[in-house]
């Protein structure tokens, strides 16, 4: 149900996800430096969505796995930048 609330959500804010595409930094699908890591990586890795937030026109999700967790911004509808926060 959660993950139902979370992808409605995105694809609500998709119109604002896009207007910010030229102004995000590319990051794709794998690893940046600094650390970060996109929402995609960390899914494959077993991440589970615990929450999401909205932020102004943008979305913050929140990701765990055992005692590991991760906040994901949403960049645009396709990309993300996570960093861990913990």
């Amino acid at each position: 149900m959660i993950r139902l609330a979370v992808t409605a959500a995105l694809l609500a804010a998709a119109p604002a996800a896009f207007a910010q595409q030229a102004e995000a930094p590319e990051t794709g699908g794998s690893t940046v430096s600094g650390g970060t890591k996109s929402m995609g990586d960390l899914l494959s890795q077993g991440f589970e969505i615990k929450s999401s937030v909205a932020n102004g026109t943008k979305f913050i999700v929140f990701m765990q796995k055992d005692k590991s967790a991760y906040a994901c911004d949403f960049v645009s509808l396709t990309r993300s930048r996570c960093g861990a926060i913990n």
